[in-house]
């Protein structure tokens, strides 16, 4: 369900999501979506009135996500262009050859195709090659960060890694966690914080105060991972 609130003079849209919970959650994307969770019984009152008394903290957080804009224009896949692995950044040098690949070399990332001029077969390649690196890195990542919580008591959870269009992970209420193969161009630190992010998301559902405290028993810093991830160019 779409509908919106007002804030002053301005209209905020958000979308509503009816699943199976005990209590409603509003959360701000960083792309400025405002999204609702609420239990399947909830009336569209309720959830109005809801978010009329956060709107301002609404505001507030698309505010805040507002100062990291305009973020990189849409990419172009052209030679010359930047794009980042682990927080860095790496130009694209196109090249032509009768087979087809991506090797990461110095700073540049060496595109090999029969068609250098065509940036969707440019973008597969690289999207390509994220997937793979990106799967190999976050769960040697997980593998890491799962070993420094052991004081979570929890069984190691199944973990997929798929293109996210939204968020950076989620964790279900099955137990398994998913993680966006973009993670994998921002630094390990910030890959890092969405794992223990949902790694603790398995003991507390919900983002309220007693699971902020436990994020930051095992993680102290999460706020300073959290704003430069936020503030990562993709």
């Amino acid at each position: 369900m779409k509908s919106s609130i007002s804030c002053g003079s301005e209209s905020i849209p958000f979308e509503v999501y009816y699943v199976d919970r005990k209590t409603m959650e509003i959360a701000v994307h960083p792309d400025g979506a405002v999204v609702v969770k609420a239990p399947l019984d909830t009336s569209q009152e309720a959830i109005q009135k809801r978010l009329n008394r956060r709107a301002r903290w609404i505001r507030k957080k698309l505010d805040y996500f507002q100062q990291f804009k305009p973020k990189t224009p849409p990419r172009q896949y052209v030679g010359g262009e930047t794009h980042l692995y682990l927080g860095r950044q790496y130009r694209l040098k196109l090249v032509k050859s009768p087979d087809s690949g991506v090797k990461l070399k110095g700073a540049f990332f060496y595109v090999m195709t029969p068609h250098p001029y065509e940036a969707e077969k440019i973008k597969t390649l690289l999207d390509e090659w994220y997937t793979r690196h990106a799967k190999l890195i976050l769960q040697k990542r997980f593998t890491t960060c799962y070993e420094s919580a052991k004081g979570l008591k929890v069984s190691s959870p199944d973990i997929l890694v798929r293109m996210m269009t939204k968020r950076w992970g989620s964790c279900s209420k099955f137990g398994r966690i998913v993680l966006n193969t973009a993670l994998v161009r921002t630094p390990l630190s910030c890959i890092d914080y969405v794992i223990m992010h949902e790694l603790c998301h398995l003991r507390i559902p919900h983002h309220n105060e007693k699971y902020y405290r436990l994020l930051a028993k095992y993680m102290p810093d999460w706020k300073k991972r959290k704003d430069r991830l936020e503030s990562v160019l993709l």
